[in-house]
């Protein structure tokens, strides 16, 4: 019987052994979901609110309060500030229609004359003229 294995069952079991390693593995198991110590972090941002003559406005609130972190309205006055905060407010405006004028022209909707013209930026080369 050159090349296979013949199991006798005569030999004897190490029960010692056996117990042993199925108690180790249980304590492994176990320490698998044992809560762990660990440090507590906090998640709060360390910043310190910004002090000025717009910490007041509305806008301004925690964590960061007025937050100008090039520091374009340092030494502007109340005019210089509503102008800053009228053309912030335009520039958004139109980014939402920007926004909204490609996502309609995506879905399949054209102004008369245009149908030809693709969706999304293959419209750039498209374009009559």
């Amino acid at each position: 019987f050159h090349g296979q294995l013949i199991f006798s069952s005569r030999l004897p079991i190490p029960t010692n052994n056996m117990k042993l390693a199925i108690l180790a593995s249980l304590v492994a198991g176990a320490s698998a979901f044992a809560p762990a110590s660990q440090k507590a972090y906090s998640t709060a941002l360390n910043v310190e609110t910004a002090k000025g003559p717009y910490a007041t406005e509305l806008g301004a609130q925690a964590p960061l309060g007025f937050f100008d972190p090039f520091g374009i309205t340092s030494g502007a006055d109340a005019e210089k500030f509503a102008r800053y905060r009228w053309v912030e407010l335009k520039h958004g405006r139109v980014a939402m229609l920007a926004v909204v004028g490609y996502l309609v022209t995506y879905a399949g909707v054209r102004f008369p004359g245009a149908e030809d013209i693709p969706a999304g930026f293959a419209a750039l080369d498209a374009v009559p003229g």
